[in-house]
């Protein structure tokens, strides 16, 4: 089975085009349809050359708490030699078109569409499009929560075809996860996997828990349960979920349904009102 990762490419829908319906933004959840990401939605980043971004989420009071995601698109010779202005910022780049160098404290990588990299807090790194087309890539962004005895974990490089999806008990192979970090692994407070539905395959029950997600359609379409409405998604399709938000799925159509998921994990919640007096 071929797997493929949407990117966006900008440019303004026709005059005559009706306006999506799709969008939503509420207490529990957002969906931002492929559609919305034109020209006009586009931010500029300090410290960046040649590269525009669409923000898909970032910490707002009624909105994402945990992270920051956007999906950058960097044009033939531009890159950033500074990219992550936060010193305890950690992150991960999945590159979704193009081609794209990632120096990681000194070291080179080649990423190709499907290529992967944990960004560690405080490292070094710098990514340069040297290709003749636009490196397009997703980055989630975290501040690194610290642990007394813990250390941080390392930076990392790898791809999406060397991670095997790990079938999911009792699925027959229909609901697979790609995992790029150990589970167990405490020094990660956040965890990037890739979930794989087969035609057919689904989440039997109203998941309800403490992570929050972000969730970008990679490939295919289905439906998703988000609190207590079913909502039609497709690739390049993006969603957020707040803590507790009931969540369950099923794919549709022909080809695998694919989505990079974002949580927050390993932690203890915090204790005290987020809203004091």
């Amino acid at each position: 089975m071929e797997y493929t990762y949407f990117a966006p490419t900008g440019g303004l829908p026709d005059q005559n085009q009706r306006a999506r319906e799709r969008a939503q933004f509420n207490s529990s959840y957002a969906v931002i349809p492929r559609g919305v990401l034109s020209d006009i939605t586009i931010s500029l980043l300090p410290g960046w050359e040649r590269t525009r971004a669409w923000v898909l989420a970032r910490p707002l009071s009624g909105f994402a708490e945990t992270f920051a995601e956007l999906i950058v698109e960097v044009a033939p010779g531009g890159g950033s030699d500074t990219p992550e202005p936060d010193p305890e910022g950690e992150g991960v780049i999945l590159l979704l078109a193009g081609g794209m160098r990632l120096v990681i404290n000194g070291i080179g990588n080649e990423l190709e569409p499907g290529g992967y990299a944990y960004l560690a807090p405080g490292a070094k790194w710098s990514v340069a499009n040297d290709h003749d087309t636009p490196a397009t890539f997703i980055w989630v962004r975290k501040r690194y929560e610290r642990v007394p005895g813990i250390d941080a974990p390392d930076s990392f490089v790898t791809a999406d075809h060397e991670k095997p999806p790990q079938e999911m008990p009792n699925t027959s192979g229909y609901w697979s996860t790609s995992r790029f970090v150990d589970p167990n692994d405490l020094r990660h407070d956040m965890h990037v996997n890739i979930v794989t539905f087969m035609p057919g395959g689904t989440i039997p029950f109203a998941e309800t828990h403490v992570m929050e997600h972000g969730i970008y359609v990679l490939q295919g379409r289905g439906v998703y349960l988000l609190n207590q409405d079913w909502i039609e998604v497709e690739e390049g399709d993006f969603m957020w979920l707040r803590a507790f938000c009931p969540q369950a799925c099923y794919a549709a159509g022909r080809r695998p349904f694919r989505y990079l998921l974002y949580k927050d994990v390993n932690r203890h919640p915090k204790l005290g009102s987020p809203f004091p007096g």
